[in-house]
Order: C-alpha cells, then structure tokens, then sequence
C-alpha cells in the first residue's frame, strides 16, 4: 500500500511536470552546405547557452597499436590556433563567467562550453576555429602526452578496481574494440607522436563529420545565422566514409577471470554479459534491459539480488546491477556484488547464479515493475531542468546514429515495457556462454 501510494503522490507530481518540461524543450534540426548537422533546443527559463560539438570518431575506431589517439587529441585541442594562444579558449571562457571541457568515449568526442547566452557567438568562433585550425608544437605534443600517461597512472593504473575492470572489458570483447580501453593500453601510449595526433585531426575533425547541438536561450533563427557565420566557410572533409568496424564472432564459451592484487581492500564479484545496443527505430529491448538492470541491481533494498543477498541471506554488503545502450555497437549487461565478511567469492557467485535461476522461473513482480517505471519516469523529467543534460541525450543519441524520433520516443517506450518483455529480455541476455565472470580478491599482485 506504501508503494502504490508513493507511486500515485509521485504521478501526481509528475502530470504538471512532464507538460512544463515539454514546453521547455523545441528541437529544431538543419544540416549547412558543408555538412555539419546542427541541432537546437530551445530552453528560455535562463539565460544561458550551452554549445556542444560532437565528432562522429571516439577510440574504437582507432587503428590496431595507436590505442589512446583520439583521448590524446582531445587533450591536444586546448592547445593553440593560428589565432588562438594555447589555453586561450579556455581562459576566454571563464573570463566570461563561463565553463567548458571534453571528453572521449568509444563512439565520439565531445567538446563543450557553459556560458551567459548573449555569449554565444563568442564560443562559436572559437571552437569553430579549432575545428579546422589546430596548431601543435614540438612541447605540445610530448608534454601533453605526459599528461595522458600520468592520467592513467592516476586513474587507472594506481587503482586496482580500475584495473580489474580494463581486464573484464578486453576479456568480453573477442574480436571487437570496445575491449581496448578508451585511455589506451599505457605501452602504445608511450607511442604515440605529434604526427599520429594530426592524422587522427586531418581526418575526423571536419563539419561533415560532426553535429552542433546548442541549447538554452536562443532561437533556431539565431543560431542558424551564426553557424553560417562561423562554421559554414570550414571545408569538408572528403575522407570521411560511413563507419563500419570488425564485429564479435559468436560467443561459445564462458570465461572466468581471477585478478590478484595486494592493494584489494574489498573482494568483489563482477560479470558482463554481451547485449544488443539501441537501435534506430529498434528500441525494445534495450528499452526492457534497461528496466532489467533496475529490477536486479537498481536498488539495495528492493532489487532482486539487494532482497536476496543484503537483506535475506546477508551474504553480501552491496549488489548492482547496469547496462547502458547508447552505443553504436553490442554493448553489456553487467552485475556483481561485494560479499559480507567471511563469504567467499566463489560462495556468492554460487549464490548469484541460484537467484538469477529463481528470477528467470518466476518472473518480476508487477509492483516492482510500475515502481521502476514511475522512478525512471521521474529521472527522465527532472534531467530536463538541466540545459547540459538535455544537449548530451540529444548529442550522443544522433552520434551513435538514433533519430530525433527515437530520442523522443525513448521515454514512451520505457513506460509501454511489459513484464513479459523484460523477462524475454533476460532470457536473452543472461546467457552464460557469452559472459565474462571476473573476481577480484587481495593476493599477489598481477605481472605488469
């Protein structure tokens, strides 16, 4: 009765919200003559503008031993143009009582800035002029590359979690580069020259092979005129081809991977299943993998491996459960706990596997179901008071190749999600044979 009562209060709550939000959000798309596909999102609550710039080339679709290129670029990009001093658009922009960064996935690289709106068309000019325009020094390159290896010492290679991860990733993936991790593998980074930064550049960095996504206080008229201005004298690039990348043959066999480290605080258990990515026009079952991960793992205290595990046998501390779609190709399902004290890697997983069995017998609780529901509801309406948060659903679903339809119909589709697609979904995906169960415990450390 709690639950239901929450669950009406919050759908209560919602109605006038979810009518405001859409109110907030006009999408407006046009592609200039040179091929930069530009969209803008209408947001006049504030007046602020946020300018994101997506490249269509993130680390996966870099060339066999130049793993971390396209990290190393992006770093590379706050160095100077023929008219811009290194560090200079940064600076310009927090001069302005503004922000901005980047970042790389495996699909796409990202550049952003947050800034007043009545600034706009300063931050066009600047980073349209980096997006044709980059100029590199002898000390830029290596001095940058530096940094791109201290930054894995730092996050990756100082944390043994870290490291237990970039093992499960490469383990998962046989043939495919999601298994490559996006920083790079440190000995090929080591490697890298100015030269391999400029080719990466040369290539992918061109308006026929980005999108613009502007949101905030502006107007499609407006932007428009200034994307013309700016952007629209960039030439093309001719080299730029439809992205195809090898693909993951069947996978016939289950792997466990064991990673020994003396640094281990805490054992942990972790699997990930190889799972379909959304598509377009093809968004169910990414849609019930979704809701899948919150009914397994979502919540400690009402998911299904939190009920068993934390609060029925105690045998774990904490459990979880994801899986996130927004990639261009088979992505994955992944789970694992932290067992209690005293209980054994090898205990939890047995005890894993037991209630996965019980869950695909028996199915999800329909209560279960419309709770998860209505808190995904909630997430979607609230994320849009973010002007940021609305430019990244917008520009990494066109970028892995979704419509503007299928990033509007998302939230649509997540609520229409039956029970019994979920479960079909699970049978589907929690298949041991293409699987990677990694355990991590304290011991000797791994060979480096």
């Amino acid at each position: 009765m709690k639950n239901w009562l929450c669950g009406t209060a919050l759908a209560a709550i919602l109605a006038p919200l979810i009518a405001f939000s859409a109110r907030a959000e006009d999408v407006t798309t046009f592609t200039l003559k040179n091929g930069l596909d530009v969209v803008v999102l209408e947001d006049h609550r504030a007046p602020l503008v946020v300018q994101m710039v997506w490249y269509r080339a993130g680390s996966a679709d870099e060339a066999r031993g130049k793993s971390g290129v396209a990290h190393y670029l992006e770093h590379l990009m706050f160095k100077g143009t023929k008219t811009m001093a290194p560090g200079e658009l940064s600076r310009v922009v927090e001069a302005n009582g503004g922000s901005d960064n980047a970042f790389t996935s495996y699909d796409y690289t990202a550049y952003f800035q947050s800034i007043a709106a009545d600034r706009l068309p300063l931050i066009m000019r600047m980073e349209a002029d980096r997006m044709r325009n980059l100029s590199l020094t002898e000390n830029d390159w290596k001095t940058e590359r530096d940094v791109i290896i201290e930054e894995r010492n730092l996050r990756t290679d100082s944390d043994p979690g870290a490291i237990f991860h970039e093992q499960l990733g490469a383990a998962q993936y046989l043939n495919h580069p999601y298994g490559t991790p996006i920083i790079g593998w440190r000995h090929e980074m080591e490697s890298l020259t100015r030269e391999d930064a400029l080719d990466w550049y040369r290539l992918y960095y061109a308006p026929n092979d980005a999108t613009l996504v502007i949101a905030g206080d502006v107007t499609p008229e407006q932007v428009k005129a200034l994307a013309e201005e700016y952007y629209g004298p960039l030439e093309p690039s001719p080299a730029i081809k439809p992205r195809h990348r090898v693909t993951e043959p069947p996978q016939l066999a289950e792997r466990t991977l064991v990673y020994q480290d003396p640094r281990v605080s805490q054992p942990m258990l972790s699997r990930s299943y190889l799972a379909p990515e959304r598509n377009p026009g093809d968004q169910r079952t990414a849609a019930a993998l979704t809701i899948l991960a919150e009914a397994l793992g979502g919540n400690g205290q009402t998911s299904v491996l939190g009920r068993a595990m934390q609060f029925g046998s105690k045998t774990a501390i904490s459990t979880f459960a994801s899986y996130d779609g927004t990639s261009l190709d088979k992505t994955t399902f992944n789970l694992g706990v932290v067992p209690a004290e005293g209980v054994t890697l090898e205990a939890a997983e047995a005890e894993v596997d037991s209630v996965l069995a019980d869950f695909l017998k028996t199915g999800i609780d329909k209560d279960q179901l419309a709770r998860i529901k209505t808190q995904i509801e909630a997430a979607d309406v609230y994320s849009r008071d973010s002007v940021h948060g609305r430019a990244m659903k917008y520009g990494e679903g066109l970028t892995i190749g979704l419509t503007i339809r299928d990033i509007e119909d998302w939230p649509g589709i997540l609520a229409s999600i039956t029970g019994d697609e979920v479960m079909a979904a699970a049978h589907l995906v929690l298949d041991r044979r293409a699987s990677v169960t990694g355990l991590m415990e304290r011991g000797e450390e791994a060979a480096q």
